[in-house]
This record gives structure tokens, C-alpha cells and sequence, in this order.
């Protein structure tokens, strides 16, 4: 901090040594071991904050880190990523060039995708170098920076990364929550800055005026309350002061505000105009706002600049410190600030500026009634939907209380907040936004087109039967245009598709699609196809399912998951496959459905550690966009699979994860996995009654949800059933699986499945062999091996061991081939009762801990990453997404107790044969 007569020596630090030694400790740390760490200097404004960071900055840079420093502007916090910008676009090595900044920001409509190519440019520079990521006064962060700041450090916790933020004391602030965020995965020092000692100030003050400071003056800038900036701001006025008796000019007000009324009144107008623009300003844009030439300004430049008030970087003028900029600030009258706000945003959209630019200005100058403000913040939400759909929703909120009830415009700008609302997940707002317009009776068309754009939400909410409800009512009243209708019909069949009667679904889900094209309604288009691909999917008949939802991929490439998982349903599984490499080349806005996609590519073809892989990273990509929707099924599945393979603590954890789960999300496909899960947990406990009660509550969930759940595991539940002794309830699943194979002819795993459960409902041995035949023709181990388990211990009660022992081999082989220890050794334990033994060893439980403790995939990533690939390239040699490679890391670093990449290529190189 300096006074207006220049630099002062070191006068910033004074008193701050214990913390910047805190900060130095961690520079060093950061470079010495290779992993991550973060820390927060926070305190009130003008108490060093800047000055510590700063320091710290010197510090690394002369350690050879790379170093990108930026700062966060109250009055441009709405631009999305403005506030990380500068951190990777300036400095002495830029991590990003300004195009392939404005690419990412620009040209691509996730935050997903954008977050992993921010942390790949870094991740590529701190393998050559640590890295230092600074952002002052955080507390004025853009939401997406905010995001990407939660999210980058534990994604980096494995590179020499030192992030730096500074703050001022916000309990529950962004600077919170990104600390929070980071806590316990890596190290987090938090730097609170308090008031300079008396000793501390007298030092500065010896800086500053080059001489001991006397009593008089000790007792002057008591008045600064230990606040170096507002000492400085003292002691620059006094050393600038001409001789006299008296210690304070004459006028001049001790602090910030006696500095600037010693300024010229064209200065002061000048600085205000600056003032409301925002801390950091274009000298055209504040000479615009004062309606002059600028030519007629320089002098009140240079006075600003000279008086120590204003910085000139060449591009942009920059007040010193924003106590300044908020002293100018406040001595503007209320009224006058708001009626500049207003000006300022329509000259920043005049000039050519984006309207998110002049969002902050609208919010602080637009009143009601204003239809400009209006359409910039309506063209600003749509601007940054695509990365910041909370902000966007925010804004058309904003937008929508600037339409009075009696405009035409109120139930536009209403439809489009609700669909933004959606967007962002927050449906409850959206449905009581539409509500309360609703209840404004607005006109037929309006009316039809509210409860249209409701339809998002209430689906979101598992509030089926109400949006048919809806749809119906909006239909009935025969006020919309076609497009509309279209719409309304579409969204009644994706309600429809939860009814019983799916005949009548598909008939109104086939009137819905030939509305939806001879309407030419995209949207309408995506939800017919959505709708039917839902009917077909509970109908069970796969290959329309596999139609409909093939068509809905080719309108919106958005939708390939859900392709995917149909090809999987038909055991089409390298068509999954192809498709996967493709969405995972290309990059997909779902990442995190695709995930979801991955995972159950992986679990058909038994590849046990990479499917439960898959859902860690579905899961961790829902929470990032927190948006939870299948992680229940995820936890289910990954519980499940700890159960096989013999991990009884993480099964038990993940079926507490998804009890918690259900709570915030009780829909009944969710349910219906919970119960049946709870079935398979009962059944490692030696608890058949508590089976046979689960596995009948997944058919009292909903008429189509226990095939759902069991299409591929009917022989399992049939087992669990027989073992309670509910025979009926056999006879039924047998009969459902029955049905299901004669609408799949062509699916082997449905004939197999079919057979399989006729087979253990009848005792019926020529039913298992078939089964197994079928299934061996089919791409999935794990039913393969639970029919030839059933085929083995059936010969074995029949006392044909010889049969049963070919039988349990095939099983327990196939079942340890896929990472399911458990099961193969219960397989192992029929083997034994067939007495012959073992010819191989038992299946032997991976150790938790060390080398041995990491999956076939983890190896495969960890010694990529320790021969110095990053996340990106690792991915590219592997052909699967970054996340991916970022779940199968976390995991490799935990298994070995390391924290960085020098750690694990130290490990690596030590392995015998490496």
C-alpha cells in the first residue's frame, strides 16, 4: 500500500510476519512434496489482505512458480468465469491464451466440460512447474468462477497447485465454501488478518513520513484502528501537508474522504462516474457517462492518478483500493446512483458490450416497468443458461418482478423463468412461479403455455399423475396454438408412460409424435420420442424401446446415453460400445448420464471394478451440478457389487448412502431398487423371511417395476423366493420373466433368463441346461454364472455330483473372473460338497491397502500418470472420459496413502520388474 508520494518500504508487512512466514510455509510445501494446497487470507477491508497476497506472489514466483494472480470486481460478478479470467490469462506465463479462453467460455454449453479443460491447462502446467492460482476479494467471485474454485482444487490435489484466495470475513461467503469444499483433501490454511499492533503502526508510520513518528501522531492514527490501509491514507496526508502548527490541514477530514475533497469538482464528478461503473473502468465509458469529451477529461485524469486514487494500467483505470472507490460511492445521493446505474447499462450495451455486462447496473437501476431492462436481463440469463443456469434463473426472476401484472409481457417473461427455474433444479420455485401467474387468469393461450412449461418441473418432481392432471386441463380449454397443443400432448404421454394401462400410453404417445412433427415443435418432437421410449421401456419390449429411443438420439445428440442403455437391453453390447467411444471422443452435455451409461456397460459384461468406477464418477459429476438423479440406483448397484465381491463395510455404507438417497428422492423406480437391495442384503444375512418381504414390496412400488428391477436377475429373486419357501411368489416372478423373454425373442439374456426360472420354479434340470446354453451364448457373465451355479446345486440335490462339478466350475471360474470373490467362493463351497475339492485356489479377498489393493484399471492409470501423462492424456491412450481417469486416481492415491504424482512415480519406479 502506498501513500500518494510513492511506494512505501515494506510498510504493508508491517506486523505480518507469523502470517506471511504461514503462507511462505506453504509455498514451500506445495513445491517440495507435489500436491496441492490452499489458503485464505481474510479480514476486513483496508487490513492487508492484497498487500499479504502480493508478498506471497514475490515469494513463489521467485521459488519458479508459475503464478497467475486476478481479482474479483463487486460490480462485475455476474459475468460468468470474469473472476478466474485473469488468473489464467495474464501473468509472465499465461496458462491459457486468450482464443482458446474465449473457446471455452463461448462455444460450449456445460460447466462440466468447461470445469475439466481449466483444470487440464493447469494440470499440463504444473507438470513442468508448481502453480500458483491467486483471486482477490473473492468475495465478489462470479458464480461460475465460485464453481469452478470448489471443484478445481480437489480435482488438482494431486499437482503442485497453491491456490490463494483473499476475503473479506463472510461466514457463509464463497470463500467458505470453496475452503469447505477443500478440507481433508487437502492441506487448508486459513490467514485471518486482525488489527496492527501499536508498535506495528508506528513502524509504518516511520516509513511513510521518513522519521520516528512522535506522540502527537501515535495518538492520530489511533483513529485508524490498527486498519494499515486507513493509517497510510492518514500518513500520506500529513507528509504531503505543507509545514504549519497544525498537525491536520486545514478541510481536510482525516481518512479517505478528506483525501478527495481536496480534489477539483471535474475530478470528483469524474471519479464518481468512475465509482458507479465499478472498481476497474474504461476512461470512455465513465467520459460517457459524464456526457463529455474525453478529450475534456484528461486533466481530471491525471489529478486522480497523481493524487494516488486511481491506477492506469493502459488499458483500463483501476481505483487504488475499493474503500476508495466506496467513499466516492456513497457520497452520491440514492437517487442519482440509480438513475447512473441505468445509464451505465445502456451505454455498455450501446458500445457493443454483451448484456451480461450490464447486468449489475440494470439490478441496481432499472425500476418497474422498465421493458429495456426487461430484455437485457432476458437476454442475459439466455446468455449464460448454458454455464450458470442459477444465475439465469436469478436474472429472469429479477426480469420478471420488472413486468406488472397488467402487461401482456408478464406471462412471456413468466414461461421463460419457469423454464429456467428448471434448468437450475429448482423446481419447487418453478411450479409456485407458475402458479402464482396462473392465478393472475391470464388468457387460454397464456394459460396453456404456463402450464406447458411446467411440465419440466413437475416430471423432475415425480409428479406424474399432476402433470397429466395439468396437460389434460390446459388441453380441455382448446386456447393454444399447435405448438403449444403439440406440447401439452407430448408431456401428457411422458406422464402417461408411469400409468398402467401402457396400451392406451402408446396410443396417445403415437397421436403426441405425429402432432409434435406436423406441428414442426422440436421440443414437442424430443418428448414424444422420450414418452414412447419410456412406454416401451416398462412395457418391456425392448427393440421399440431401442426405436424410439435411437430417434430421440438422432434429433439431440443429447439423449445418446439413453440409446446406449437401450442397445444394452438387447445384449447389443458392442453397438454400446461403439457408441460410448464416440460420446466420450466427442464429449456429450450429460456427462454425467453418460457415466451412468458406462456403468452398466461395464456391470453386463462383469467388468465389477470399472462399473463401480463408473457410478463413483456419475455420482461425483451429479453432485458437482447437484443434480441427483441416479444416485440411488448408482448406490444400489455399487452395494450390490460390494456384496459380490465380499466387501461387506462399503456394501453397508452404500446402502446407507442410498436409504439417504431415497429420503430426498422417493420416486418408485428408486424404491423399488432400495427393496430389492435390502432383499440381497437379507440374503448375505441369513434372513429369508425379510427376502421374500422386500421382493414383494418391489411389485407393490408399481405394476411394472418388479421386471424392471429383475429383468436380469429373476433367477436370483426366484432363488431367494424358494428359500423363503413363498413358492407363489416364484411362480410369479418365473411367469413375469415368461413373459418377458416371448416379448424379446431376440435376446438371449431374456430366452436364458426365462429358462433359468422355470428351471428352478419346476426342479426342472433340461430348463437349467437350456439356460445355460443360452446364456453362454450371451454377453453377460454374471447371469451365465448364476444359471450355472442354480444347474450345479440342482445336480448336487439330486445327487449327481459328477454333473453338478462342470457345472460349478464354469460358475465359480466365470464369477472370479469378474472380481466377484464372494460369490465364487460360496460356488467354491458347493464344489467342496460335490467332493472334489479345489483343483485351483479359492478366490482370495483383495487387500484394502498397498500396490495389490488397486483394480486392474487403477494399474493400468497409475503407471500412466507416474510416467508424467496427465488426466487428458491418460484418458486419450484409454479411451474413456477424464473423469473416469480423475475416479480411478482418487482411489489409487487412497489405496496407497500418497498425495501427489511425485509420490506415485517414486512408487511405481520402486515395483519390482519397473
Amino acid at each position: 500500500m502506498a501513500g500518494a508520494g510513492g511506494p512505501l518500504s515494506r510498510s504493508g508487512l508491517r506486523g505480518r510476519e507469523q502470517e506471511l512466514g504461514q503462507i511462505e510455509a506453504l509455498v514451500t510445501s506445495v513445491a517440495r512434496t507435489g500436491s496441492s494446497g490452499l489458503a485464505l487470507i481474510r479480514g476486513e477491508p483496508g487490513i492487508g489482505k492484497t498487500t499479504l497476497l502480493a508478498a506471497a506472489v514475490s515469494t513463489a514466483r521467485q521459488s519458479g512458480y508459475s503464478v497467475g494472480v486476478g481479482k474479483a470486481d463487486e460490480l462485475h460478478h455476474i459475468v460468468p468465469l470474469s473472476s478466474l479470467a485473469a488468473c489464467v490469462l495474464h501473468g509472465d506465463r499465461p496458462l491459457l491464451s486468450a482464443g482458446t479462453f474465449a473457446d471455452i467460455a463461448r462455444n460450449h454449453d456445460q460447466r462440466i466440460w468447461l470445469l475439466e479443460r481449466l483444470a487440464e491447462a493447469i494440470e499440463a502446467r504444473a507438470g513442468n512447474m508448481p502453480v500458483l492460482i491467486g483471486l482477490d476479494d473473492v468475495q465478489w467471485a462470479d458464480p461460475l468462477s465460485r464453481f469452478a474454485l470448489r471443484q478445481l482444487p480437489l480435482r488438482l490435489r494431486t499437482s503442485p497447485v497453491l491456490w490463494l484466495l483473499a476475503g473479506r470475513r463472510e461466514p457463509a461467503g464463497p470463500a467458505e465454501e470453496i475452503v469447505e469444499a477443500a478440507r481433508g483433501s487437502l492441506p487448508v490454511a486459513t490467514v485471518a488478518l486482525g488489527p496492527l499492533s501499536g508498535a506495528a503502526i508506528a513502524q509504518l508510520a516511520g516509513d511513510t513520513l521518513g522519521t520516528a513518528a512522535d506522540e502527537r501522531i501515535r495518538d492520530l492514527l489511533d483513529g485508524a484502528g490498527g486498519n494499515p490501509f486507513l493509517a497510510v491514507e492518514m500518513l500520506a496526508a500529513l507528509r504531503d501537508a505543507e509545514s504549519s502548527d497544525d498537525l491536520v490541514p486545514r478541510g481536510l477530514v482525516v481518512g479517505v474522504r478528506g483525501r478527495l475533497r481536496s480534489l477539483q469538482a471535474d475530478t470528483l464528478r469524474f471519479l464518481q462516474m468512475g465509482a458507479v461503473l465499478g472498481r476497474r473502468f474504461g476512461f470512455h465509458d465513465a467520459a460517457a457517462l459524464c456526457g463529455r469529451p474525453a478529450a475534456a477529461l484528461i486533466n481530471a485524469l491525471e489529478e486522480a492518478v497523481g493524487a494516488g486514487i486511481l491506477d492506469d494500467d493502459g488499458d483500463h483505470l483501476v481505483f487504488r483500493h475499493d474503500l476508495l472507490r466506496q467513499a466516492v460511492y456513497v457520497d452520491i445521493s440514492p437517487s442519482a446512483r440509480k438513475a447512473l446505474h441505468r445509464e451505465a447499462a445502456r451505454g455498455l450495451v450501446a458500445a457493443g458490450r454483451p448484456p451480461v455486462d450490464a447486468v449489475s447496473h440494470i439490478l441496481r437501476g432499472a425500476a418497474p416497468g422498465d421493458e429495456e431492462a426487461v430484455s437485457l436481463l432476458r437476454r442475459a440469463a439466455e446468455d449464460v443458461l448454458p454455464v450458470t443456469p442459477g444465475l439465469a434463473a436469478d436474472l429472469m426472476t429479477h426480469a420478471l418482478e420488472l413486468v406488472p401484472s397488467a402487461r401482456p409481457l408478464r406471462y412471456a417473461v413468466g414461461e421463460q423463468t419457469i423454464l429456467f427455474l428448471t434448468r437450475a433444479g429448482r423446481n419447487g420455485e418453478a411450479v409456485s412461479t407458475g402458479d402464482r401467474l396462473l392465478a393472475e387468469r391470464p388468457p387460454l393461450e397464456e394459460f396453456s403455455r404456463l402450464q406447458a412449461g411446467l411440465g419440466g418441473a413437475l416430471w423432475n418432481m415425480d409428479r406424474a399423475a399432476e402433470l397429466r392432471r395439468r396437460a389434460e386441463a390446459a388441453l380441455a380449454t382448446a386456447g393454444a396454438v399447435p405448438r403449444t397443443t403439440a406440447r401439452l400432448t407430448a408431456l401428457r404421454t411422458l406422464a402417461l408412460s408411469r400409468d398402467h394401462d401402457l396400451v392406451a400410453a402408446r396410443e396417445a404417445g403415437e397421436a403426441a409424435l405425429r402432432a409434435a412433427v406436423q406441428a414442426g415443435d422440436r421440443d414437442a418432437h424430443t418428448l414424444a420420442l422420450s414418452g414412447l421410449g419410456e412406454i416401451a421401456q416398462n412395457a418391456g419390449e425392448n427393440a421399440l424401446a431401442l426405436d424410439r429411443f435411437a430417434a430421440l438420439s438422432a434429433l439431440d445428440s443429447a439423449f445418446l446415453p439413453e440409446e446406449i442403455i437401450a442397445h444394452l437391453h438387447v445384449d447389443d453390447f458392442d453397438a454400446g460400445g461403439r457408441l460410448l467411444l464416440e460420446a466420450t471422443e466427442a464429449g456429450t452435455t450429460r456427462q454425467a448420464m453418460l457415466s451412468w451409461a458406462q456403468g452398466q456397460h461395464d456391470l453386463g459384461l462383469g467388468r465389477l471394478d470399472d462399473a463401480d468406477a463408473a457410478f463413483a464418477t456419475m455420482e461425483h459429476l451429479e453432485n458437482e451440478v447437484n443434480a441427483p438423479v441416479q444416485q440411488v440406483n448408482g448406490r444400489v448397484i455399487r452395494s450390490w457389487i460390494a456384496l459380490l465381491c465380499g466387501d461387506r463395510d462399503a456394501a453397508r455404507l452404500h446402502l446407507a448412502a442410498a436409504r439417504e438417497g431415497l429420503e430426498a428422492k422417493p420416486n418408485p423406480g428408486n424404491t423399488a431398487a432400495m427393496r430389492f437391495l435390502e432383499a440381497l442384503h437379507a440374503d448375505a444375512d441369513g434372513d429369508p423371511g425379510l427376502c421374500v418381504d422386500r421382493i414383494r414390496q418391489v411389485e407393490r412400488v408399481g405394476p411394472f417395476m418388479r421386471w424392471r428391477v429383475l429383468r436380469d436377475w429373476a433367477g436370483p429373486a426366484i432363488r431367494m423366493a424358494l428359500n423363503g419357501a413363498d413358492e407363489e411368489l416364484a411362480g410369479e416372478l418365473a411367469a413375469q420373466a415368461a413373459a418377458h423373454a416371448e416379448r424379446n425373442p431376440s435376446v438371449p439374456t431374456a430366452t436364458g433368463v426365462a429358462a433359468h426360472a422355470r428351471g428352478l420354479v419346476e426342479n426342472d434340470l433340461t430348463a437349467l441346461q437350456r439356460a445355460v446354453e443360452v446364456l453362454d451364448s450371451g454377453p453377460r457373465p454374471l447371469v451365465r454364472a448364476a444359471a450355472a451355479a442354480d444347474l450345479g446345486r440342482t445336480f448336487l440335490a439330486a445327487g449327481r455330483a459328477h454333473r453338478a462339478v462342470p457345472a460349478l466350475t464354469h460358475a465359480r471360474d466365470t464369477l472370479a473372473a469378474t472380481g466377484a470373490r464372494a460369490a465364487a467362493t460360496l460356488v467354491q463351497r458347493d464344489l467342496e460338497k460335490a467332493g472334489v475339492g479345489s483343483r485351483k485356489p479359492a478366490a482370495v479377498q483383495r487387500p484394502v491397502q498397498g500396490w495389490e489393493a488397486l483394480t486392474a484399471s487403477e494399474r493400468k492409470i497409475a503407471r500412466l500418470v507416474a510416467q508424467g501423462h496427465t488426466n487428458r492424456s491418460a484418458a486419450d491412450l484409454l479411451v474413456i472420459s477424464p473423469h473416469t481417469v480423475n475416479t480411478h486416481l482418487t482411489s489409487v492415491f487412497r489405496k496407497l496413502s500418497i498425495n501427489s504424482r511425485v509420490q506415485l512415480a517414486n512408487l511405481v519406479t520402486a515395483l519390482p520388474g519397473d
